[in-house]
């Protein structure tokens, strides 16, 4: 039986494959949307949008990193990494991990040239969500990386 909403499709796939938490496959869904709407406002922006186009656009791995970064400070600030941390998600890896678990359960779609490796190179953790809180001119430690068990 084919699942109904995406909460059930998610409790399906945590049965199976429990290494990341449900509200990563949440969020990921949120900041997907998220993505394509800033995608929406950077073209509108660029030049007048044609007549006629209904289709979602294709978002690439690099461009939903974007819009992962940019919501996840919007919604978690300087907690954001403490949030993945407790989701399971460490690295951009894991987001891209998240994306075709996804996409092997019909929750997401793919072209042929979407990869796992897309998300290989995406931004450091440190970098991307937590230097945009610390106070200018202070070094401040980097937090030492969570520990990851193996379930």
């Amino acid at each position: 039986m084919q699942p109904s909403t995406i909460e059930e499709a998610v409790d399906q796939i945590l049965a199976k494959d429990a290494r990341y938490h449900r509200d990563a496959y949440l969020f990921l869904r949120d900041a997907l949307d998220h993505t394509r709407k800033m995608l929406e406002r950077e073209q509108k922006s660029e030049k007048p949008q044609k007549r006629g186009s209904n289709t979602e656009k294709h978002v690439t791995g690099q461009e939903l990193l974007a819009g992962i970064r940019e919501l996840a400070l919007e919604m978690f600030g300087p907690m954001a990494i403490t949030v993945f941390a407790e989701w399971g998600v460490h690295t951009c890896r894991d987001f891209g991990e998240l994306v075709f678990i996804m996409v092997e359960n019909r929750l997401l779609k793919k072209t042929d040239k979407d990869t796992r490796a897309d998300f290989e190179n995406g931004y450091d953790f440190y970098e991307a969500f937590q230097k945009p809180f610390l106070p200018r001119g202070r070094k401040v430690k980097r937090l030492p990386e969570p520990k990851v068990t193996e379930a």
